[in-house]
């Protein structure tokens, strides 16, 4: 839902000059890189700053972002799946709102956004862009074909990019080795969560072991490796219980693959859930199976809830899990690595309280009101080196 059309400041008699920046991504589901930046757009300085939003129109979180004040624009041109005939229209539609909004700065997140949102904000002579990186589009998955055609646009839209933002060490490195990216115009800048909504359970009492994931259904996430790992600590351990958090185009094969192991009673699958802080206080080890990934906000969620984390040693993981300390990794599937780390920590109650209180003391790095803040200080930094130029009074109609 877009504002009345005027500036906020000139609703509320604010005379300082505010920075107007559009932040682009591709669809707003239930993901750490769309609350993120959903959070960023509904929390930067108002005073300082004017926020707005372009994303495709479907999603968990598209009627939160309607009913946050934020000026959006919702594109059903922009979608994830990749479509020469859709995707060339997506740019065109973004390219027209910028030229309209005429933003100072354009912040592009995840891969087809940050790919047709920075050729947009180029043609339309944006005079700042930014590209976070949570996680490449590329990645170990993919034949060599579409490896090397995602690498060579992240190459090519690189040129017009004035500063990149990885969420982890290991992205910003792969970028560099790749040539994506430059030590001059990149840094690392942590994706955060509301610390204070996060705090370990000091009453549990209950018997058994919950094992929980939050992930949406999709390749990436590996789904059906947490339930293999399931079967496999189940046969040993039949007291535990697993809890799948999430929803997505895997489902129909996870339901499948319970019903023909028979272990659906001790697998919950809860679809989409937003009392996430809750969820966490519920379980006692937190599995996550991804086979390539940015750094999950799921990492410090759990983390901030003092349990250990037994997970894939992809990307950004080993920069938030302290091998042996705060958690377990194992090499992307590997299943029966996980389970026995799984087999580990349900049968050693002391252990998980270790590990727990190890990673919570690790939690405070990953503070998301100061992520935002971060981000509105590389903005006035951007205007101190007179990149910026005034953005022009008016603006489109946001679509509905």
């Amino acid at each position: 839902m877009g504002g009345d059309g005027a500036p906020w400041a000139e609703r509320r008699g604010v005379t300082v000059d505010r920075i107007k920046v559009a932040h682009i991504i591709t669809m707003l589901e239930l993901g750490g890189a769309q609350a993120n930046t959903l959070y960023t757009v509904t929390h930067l300085d108002r005073e300082r700053f004017e926020p707005v939003l372009l994303t495709g129109s479907e999603g968990p979180l598209v009627a939160e972002a309607r009913a946050s004040g934020v000026r959006c624009f919702f594109l059903e041109s922009l979608v994830r799946p990749v479509s020469p005939l859709r995707d060339a229209r997506a740019f065109l539609d973004i390219r027209r709102v910028l030229r309209t909004e005429r933003p100072q700065i354009v912040h592009t997140h995840s891969s087809k956004a940050g790919i047709l949102g920075r050729l947009a904000a180029a043609s339309a002579g944006v005079p700042a862009i930014i590209h976070s990186v949570h996680g490449w589009g590329f990645h170990p998955q993919q034949g060599r074909i579409a490896r090397s055609l995602f690498v060579g646009l992240e190459r090519f839209v690189s040129r017009f990019t004035s500063l990149f933002l990885a969420v982890s060490e290991a992205n910003l490195a792969q970028g560099l080795a790749l040539g994506i990216l430059s030590e001059r115009n990149a840094r690392v800048l942590r994706s955060g969560i509301r610390l204070r909504d996060f705090h370990p359970d000091s009453g549990k009492t209950r018997t058994g072991t919950t094992v929980g994931m939050v992930a949406c259904f999709k390749p990436q996430k590996a789904p059906l490796d947490f339930i293999r790992v399931a079967e496999l600590v189940l046969a040993r351990e039949p007291a535990t219980r697993f809890v799948l958090v999430g929803d997505g185009e895997m489902r129909p094969a996870i339901e499948a693959r319970l019903r023909e192991k028979g272990i659906g009673p001790s697998v919950t699958l809860t679809g989409w859930r937003r009392d996430i802080p809750d969820l966490m206080r519920s379980f006692d080890v937190l599995l996550h199976t991804s086979r390539w990934e940015g750094l999950p906000r799921v990492f410090p969620e759990a983390m901030a809830t003092a349990i250990p984390i037994v997970a894939t040693r992809v990307d950004g993981a080993p920069e938030a899990i302290e091998e042996g300390i705060s958690g377990r990794l194992l090499e992307p599937g590997d299943v029966l690595g996980m389970a026995e780390a799984v087999i580990e920590l349900a049968r050693d109650g002391a252990l998980r309280e270790r590990m727990g209180r190890a990673g919570f003391a690790r939690a405070a790095g990953w503070d998301i009101d100061e992520m935002v803040r971060a981000q509105e200080a590389l903005y006035e930094l951007l205007r101190r080196d007179g990149i910026l130029r005034p953005a022009a009074a008016g603006s489109a109609a946001p679509n509905r």
